[in-house]
């Protein structure tokens, strides 16, 4: 007779994850029950309270693993029958994709930019221009399953770094970008170019998915297995079969750095940036970029990290290729979303400057991962101030909605000079200038692959940041020293949202640039991955 063993779940340690999956599907709930004119509220503050939930979750479960104890801290525990990794790197990943979620339905709930409605299409079924659409207006209708979107793209987030087999990370890649995919098409203004956005984001994450797939296979027939400990020990004691190898590893690399935006593999950063509605621009540019860089850490520093100098390489070409297309075309834009799409890409290579500071497999058993303590610091840097600098651009509009073409920001110092401050903070620190926390995260990357030897990479990021700071400082250049336009656009006073997220990310930006240590330290702490 055969037997059955039951699969153990550690429900405590995975309870974030399921407080996120249960508010999205206490969203869907009400979406069914709840008379239109009452879901609003009621949306927004399950989501809200579920992400907090998940926080206060997430300080416990952290705790419970005593990751900064002593003896075998920091080491974390395989859970969910090993398909799921609770160390360090994903406690940190947790905690900021959670974050930038909550400053995200902020964002999301905003209504007083348009009217009293949110910035979302009243009915996305509505062709753009027809009189179904003008219906929808007219009538205020709003799409609030926009925050139970949000959360499984939230839920997919926390899955997606911290699996620990392949094919418990193709789920959290899946689970992520499908939502996403629906967010980007849902702009209550330019509809087409928001629908033209979310096509093209579908069609390319799908096409990268399938190069995901791809790979995942191949590095199966390889190891035999999909678990990363297994595939490890067949990467460190290969003899034959190298081509199967590689292979996988560059279509699996495919997927993810299409999830970061590296070239060439970025070629749907700028529309989808653009055509986005704002609010998911800001958040995806945040919570998408920790978790993909999240899964890349854990998949080539724990499952291909024996195979390093095959792999190693590579990205370094291709971190040099994304820092000159981020940095040199973003010269050219004259759109301000589609000149931060460009500076995420830029940024995007920087971080991969910061992947190439691994050394050796056992610098990874022996805690010398100073190049996972730079990349995680430089994604909390680069989060905080990316949400509150897409935050701005929600404010400047006209009669039209938000107005995102840099040349009618001409002289908006003169008009907002707080505003135009604040962005211009902001702006410095994406380029990286002295006491803001955009050069400590840029000297914390740099640091680490120089350390691993890689400096003919990082005099090339040097010079590309001197690129970069050019088109940051001809916007500030544009707001305060251009004579404003007669028609040019006003900015909106903030509602206390809007204003929580700029405070936050402005204010983290400060303080990680004046006193970094404390962070670095900690982060430091919690850079062992479990194995």
């Amino acid at each position: 007779m055969t037997s059955f063993d039951a699969p153990k779940i550690e429900y405590f340690l995975l309870a974030p994850v399921l407080i996120v999956l249960g508010a999205a599907v206490v969203g869907v709930l009400l979406e069914a029950a709840l008379p239109r004119g009452r879901r609003y509220l009621w949306q927004a503050l399950v989501a809200g309270v579920g992400l907090i939930a998940a926080l206060v979750q997430l300080v416990l479960v952290c705790r419970r693993l005593d990751l900064f104890g002593g003896g075998d801290a920091g080491k974390g525990r395989l859970v969910a029958e090993q398909s799921l990794a609770l160390d360090g790197p994903t406690v940190v990943i947790w905690a900021l994709v959670l974050v930038f979620a909550l400053l995200g339905v902020l964002l999301f709930a905003e209504r007083h930019l348009e009217g009293g409605v949110l910035s979302f299409a009243g009915q996305a079924a509505a062709l753009p221009g027809t009189e179904a659409e003008r219906e929808a207006s007219s009538k205020g209708l709003e799409h609030t399953e926009v925050f139970p979107l949000l959360m499984f793209a939230v839920a997919g987030m926390l899955i997606f770094p911290a699996a620990n087999d392949l094919v418990t990370m193709f789920v959290g890649l899946e689970v992520l970008s499908l939502p996403l995919y629906l967010l980007c098409g849902l702009a209550r203004r330019r509809r087409l170019l928001s629908q033209e956005a979310a096509m093209k984001y579908f069609l390319l994450g799908a096409f990268s998915s399938g190069f995901f797939v791809y790979g995942l296979a191949l590095v199966y027939g390889y190891a035999g297995s999909m678990r990363f400990a297994e595939i490890s020990a067949a990467v460190s004691g290969r003899t034959t079969g190298t081509g199967l190898l590689l292979g996988g590893i560059g279509l699996m690399s495919v997927g993810l750095l299409f999830k970061v935006g590296a070239a060439p593999f970025h070629s749907w950063t700028p529309d989808v940036y653009q055509g986005a509605p704002t609010a998911v621009t800001g958040f995806m540019a945040a919570a998408t970029k920790v978790a993909a860089f999240g899964a890349l850490l854990r998949l080539f520093y724990v499952a291909f990290g024996g195979a390093r100098w095959d792999w190693v390489p590579v990205f370094a070409g291709i971190a040099v290729l994304t820092m000159v297309i981020g940095s040199v075309v973003a010269v050219t834009q004259n759109d301000v979303k589609r000149l931060l799409a460009y500076s995420s890409v830029a940024h995007a290579g920087f971080l991969l400057v910061g992947v190439l500071g691994i050394r050796s497999i056992g610098a990874l058993q022996n805690g010398e991962l100073g190049a996972v303590q730079a990349v995680l610091f430089y994604l909390v840097t680069y989060g905080f101030t990316t949400m509150a600098a897409f935050a701005i651009v929600t404010l400047v509009r006209d009669s039209g909605g938000e107005v995102s073409n840099l040349e009618r920001w001409a002289g908006l110092g003169q008009k907002s000079p707080l505003v135009a401050g604040v962005f211009a903070f902001l702006l410095l620190a994406l380029a990286g200038i002295p006491l803001t926390s955009g050069f400590t995260g840029k000297w914390a990357v740099f640091t680490a692959a120089v350390s691993a030897g890689w400096w003919p990479v990082v005099v090339v990021a040097v010079l590309l940041s001197a690129v970069a700071a050019y088109f940051y400082v001809r916007v500030i250049r544009l707001m305060f020293f251009t004579a404003p336009l007669p028609d040019g656009p006003s900015v909106a006073v903030p509602s206390v949202l809007t204003m929580v997220v700029i405070a936050v990310g402005t204010l983290a930006t400060l303080l990680l640039g004046l006193v970094p240590g404390y962070l670095l330290d900690r982060i430091g702490d919690l850079s062992l991955f479990v194995r």
